[in-house]
């Protein structure tokens, strides 16, 4: 059975890019085969986070998670540092992964410029802990974003290497891109994003949903089409047939006509309504965070005996026994 493998830092609330980007893709992909979803609490501490607000942080996402669709009978849903072999392995890959690769690594560049001030080894080190995650459980297929594309060509070298120095262990998964929908800032400076305060959260209340729609930034003219001298309008279509998966065709002849502050009404409303089931499940589950934690120990205790097979394999392969 195909493995699937994947995971997100738990450094905030999930905007509607995140979900379209990735998560509405997980959900499917949970009836696709042994999927395995993570919250990957170690790779976020290479920025500073506060001790005391980080175990909400790792259970909101958790929360999250379920709120969208991800579901415990049919996924392995924990938290990274539960499962203590994640680690271990790290540092066995971290002796044949050279310096050179990891300095490579575009996000390393581009995270030591947005961190300058705190350019730690785990920032360096993070593909490497990344590769552990995925090989640790054997998958077969990780669901990524384009920019981590080259962190799990990097995990299919370590797997390959691995491989013809110690014997046959781990496949080399494929990354599977989950870019379903590119979703730019309702500013239109860039992608959608926290720290520019261009987005709609998932999780948002209906009226400041429609209220971020209506301020939402459009191109000069009136008609609403795709075209590279349309890309605010191109954007907000795109989030209106992600929604509502209506085609390119169907979803420009529906709102021919419409001015823009109509389309943008419509939109908001559309959005609301799409994401009202999840704000009332995460509600529900808000009420019962020891259900949720009962979820994430599960999880843990099922992933653990997966990794601990793996790791056996493993010691017993490099030699670490007597």
């Amino acid at each position: 059975m195909n493995r699937i493998f994947s995971g997100i830092q738990p450094t905030g609330f999930i905007h509607i890019g995140n979900y379209l980007g990735a998560l509405k893709q997980w959900v499917k992909l949970q009836d696709q085969g042994e999927a395995i979803f993570c919250v990957v609490d170690l790779h976020a501490l290479t920025i500073d986070q506060d001790p005391k607000k980080y175990p909400e942080q790792v259970l909101n996402l958790a929360i999250d998670y379920l709120a969208i669709g991800m579901d415990p009978q049919k996924s392995i849903l924990f938290v990274q540092s539960q499962v203590q072999e994640h680690t271990e392995l790290t540092w066995i890959f971290n002796t044949l992964t050279p310096i050179g690769e990891l300095n490579r690594m575009t996000q390393y560049k581009d995270k030591s410029k947005q961190h300058a001030e705190n350019i730690n080894v785990g920032l360096f080190d993070y593909p490497v802990l990344m590769a552990a995650d995925i090989l640790l459980y054997k998958a077969d297929t990780v669901p990524v974003g384009e920019d981590q594309v080259q962190h799990v060509e990097l995990t299919r070298t370590i797997a390959r290497r691995f491989n013809k120095k110690y014997g046959n262990t781990f496949p080399e998964p494929k990354p599977y891109l989950t870019n379903g929908a590119r979703i730019g800032g309702l500013d239109g400076k860039g992608k959608m994003s926290k720290s520019l305060n261009n987005y709609v959260a998932v999780f948002d209340k209906p009226e400041d949903i429609i209220a971020k729609f209506k301020k939402a930034t459009t191109d000069s003219g009136k008609e609403i089409r795709f075209g590279k001298d349309k890309p605010e309008i191109s954007n907000l279509l795109t989030i209106y047939m992600a929604f509502t998966d209506k085609d390119e065709k169907t979803a420009v002849a529906e709102l021919a006509g419409k001015g823009y502050g109509e389309f943008k009404e419509i939109l908001g409303n559309t959005v609301a309504e799409a994401l009202a089931p999840f704000r009332v499940k995460r509600q529900k589950l808000e009420k019962n965070p020891n259900a949720v934690r009962d979820i994430l120990q599960e999880g843990a205790k099922r992933a653990r005996e997966i990794a601990a097979a793996t790791m056996a394999e493993v010691r017993d392969k490099v030699g670490l026994k007597i």
